[in-house]
């Protein structure tokens, strides 16, 4: 087990001796941590002295990232979240999770951390084991981010390499989530594609799924038993407004206008902090069923993830209505009488035709995506 954690000790959930030295850091900067309060707390300082005051009290209860995460991120920091930007959550296809099995949540990738903690909080909420959590190297901007990520449970994705040594490193990576969701029998999350789903199409990008079998081949195990044993679960967050609806929007435009977009050095961080403390109004979380049948290629696993979260992805008011409103027709009228559609196109009427229509058709999409599927295309 000591050569295991050696073996991949930089870019695991912290454990043992590692846990410890992190979560002593973490508790000695006070002043970060009121900082980072200030992406869920409403109650200003107040907010903030109750949130350490809590901290202090239960510190001696947390030796593990599944303490950290009991403790405080699912009792503290998401029903904060839902309460001050969310007008209601709620969760479906949980009876698709058993108890004593692990595995591998696939899901829409809309926020940079919220996706993959909602889906814990949803199975923390319904005493079901949590999962251990994939994020790129991208959102480490400084050592604090960094310790809290791998204090929740945190898998680092180290992406910019040259490329053999990125090949090695993606190699090891894929041998650790097999070990884990297989071996280990811990439960993993994995995005289905590197970025964010800026244009509200959810694809599952099968370079993530060929991704998971390379360690595994090297091992001789055939592909079809591998996705057999990782038991694949589609999952879809669907949130009624996207926080960061508009930045990618203009992003976006602009990587099509230029051929590139240059981030800047703290967007991503500003992106997630926009994520979390943007009003999002409903959330749903949708487990789907776990993958079954014979499966010879990545992109027919990818299909099969995409079929599956189409069908069970959430769709609001506002999606609905931006179809209408785009295809000129008023078929899903129903869905959105009570929707005030006049605030909702206000709050893109100042922007360029060409963002203003972007940012539209990322609500429109997920309906065109589900008809997809109902059609039988």
């Amino acid at each position: 087990m000591k050569d295991r954690e050696e073996k991949y000790h930089d870019i695991t959930p912290f454990f043992g001796q590692e846990f410890d030295e992190a979560f002593f850091r973490f508790l000695s900067q006070t002043d970060k941590i009121a900082k980072f309060a200030d992406s869920f707390v409403s109650e200003g300082e107040d907010g903030k002295k109750i949130l350490l005051g809590y901290i202090d009290q239960v510190k001696d209860r947390i030796h593990s990232y599944t303490d950290f995460q009991n403790e405080l991120t699912m009792r503290v920091f998401i029903p904060a979240v839902i309460s001050n930007t969310a007008t209601g959550y709620d969760v479906s296809g949980i009876e698709n999770i058993e108890d004593d099995k692990a595995y591998l949540y696939i899901s829409t990738h809309r926020d940079i951390v919220l996706d993959c903690t909602l889906i814990d909080y949803s199975l923390f909420r319904h005493n079901k084991p949590m999962c251990q959590m994939a994020f790129g190297d991208n959102l480490i901007q400084n050592p604090f981010i960094g310790d809290l990520l791998r204090l929740n449970g945190g898998i680092i994705v180290r992406r910019n390499l040259p490329m053999k040594e990125k090949y090695i490193e993606t190699v090891r990576l894929s041998d650790y989530m097999a070990e884990t969701v297989i071996g280990d029998g811990y439960s993993v999350w994995l995005a289905q594609r590197s970025g964010r789903s800026k244009d509200g199409i959810d694809e599952t990008h099968p370079a993530i799924i060929k991704m998971l079998y390379l360690a595994p081949r090297r091992n001789k195990m055939k592909f079809p038993e591998l996705i057999s044993k990782l038991r694949i679960v589609p999952t879809a967050v669907s949130y009624q407004y996207n926080p960061n609806d508009i930045n990618m929007g203009r992003e976006e435009v602009k990587t099509i206008h230029d051929g590139a977009y240059e981030k800047k050095k703290y967007e991503d961080t500003i992106s997630m902090i926009k994520g979390i403390r943007g009003f999002k109004g409903g959330i749903h979380v949708s487990f789907g069923k776990p993958l079954e049948g014979h499966y010879e290629t990545p992109e027919e696993v990818a299909k099969a993830i995409d079929r599956e979260i189409h069908r069970i992805y959430k769709l609001w008011d506002t999606n609905y209505f931006a179809y209408d409103y785009l295809e000129r027709t008023v078929r899903f009228k129903e869905h959105y009488k009570d929707f005030d559609t006049e605030k909702f196109l206000s709050r893109i009427a100042h922007l360029h035709d060409d963002v203003k229509a972007f940012v539209l058709n990322s609500y429109a999409n997920p309906v065109r995506e589900f008809l997809k599927i109902d059609e039988g295309n």
